[in-house]
C-alpha cells in the first residue's frame, strides 16, 4: 500500500505535514463517506495529488447518536488499522499517495484547520444520509460556509 503512515493531530505543529495541496476526505465509516472515499480517490487521481484519508473521533457523548453504523475503536493504533481496512476495502490505492490523519473534536472545524494547514485542493464528504443533519446542521453544511477550498459534497 502506497504511503498510509499515521499524522499528527491538531495538537501537533503544522511543520510536521509533508503532504501539501492535498485533497481531503473526510471518513466515518458510513454508506455516503464510502462514496466520498471513492469520488477523492478518482479526483486525487485526476489532478495527480495526493489523498488524506480523515477520520475525526467526535466526543464520546456523541457515539449515544444512532448513526446507523459502528463507531471505530477508540485506540489510535486500533483506528489507523480499521481505517486502513476500510481503504483498502473501499479504493484500489496504485498510484495514489494515500496519508491517514485521525484527530478528536468537531468534525467541521478539524477539517477546515486540516485543509489549512496543507492548503487542500479540496475537501470531500458524503452528504448526511440522517434527517436530524438537514435540520439541525451538518459538517458539509458548515464548511462550505467556512472552509477556505473547495467542498464536494457526495451523495
Amino acid at each position: 500500500m502506497p504511503d498510509a503512515t499515521p499524522t499528527p493531530r491538531s495538537q501537533e505543529p503544522a511543520t510536521a505535514w509533508v503532504v501539501t495541496r492535498p485533497i481531503l476526505v473526510g471518513y466515518d465509516g458510513s454508506a455516503p463517506s464510502r462514496h466520498a472515499l471513492a469520488y477523492a480517490a478518482g479526483m486525487a487521481r485526476r489532478v495527480t495529488q495526493p489523498l488524506v484519508l480523515v477520520h475525526v473521533r467526535p466526543t464520546p457523548a456523541c457515539y449515544s447518536i444512532d448513526y446507523g453504523f459502528s463507531p471505530p475503536a477508540e485506540d489510535p493504533a486500533e483506528l489507523l488499522d480499521w481505517l486502513r481496512a476500510e481503504l483498502a476495502a473501499t479504493i484500489d490505492t496504485s498510484g495514489l499517495t494515500v496519508q491517514l490523519v485521525q484527530r478528536c473534536g468537531d468534525a467541521a472545524r478539524q477539517l477546515a484547520e486540516l485543509a489549512d494547514d496543507t492548503q487542500a485542493d479540496a475537501i470531500v464528504l458524503g452528504a448526511p444520509a440522517r434527517w436530524v443533519h438537514r435540520i439541525a446542521g451538518s459538517v458539509p453544511v458548515w464548511l462550505t460556509r467556512h472552509a477556505r477550498c473547495p467542498v464536494v459534497i457526495v451523495p
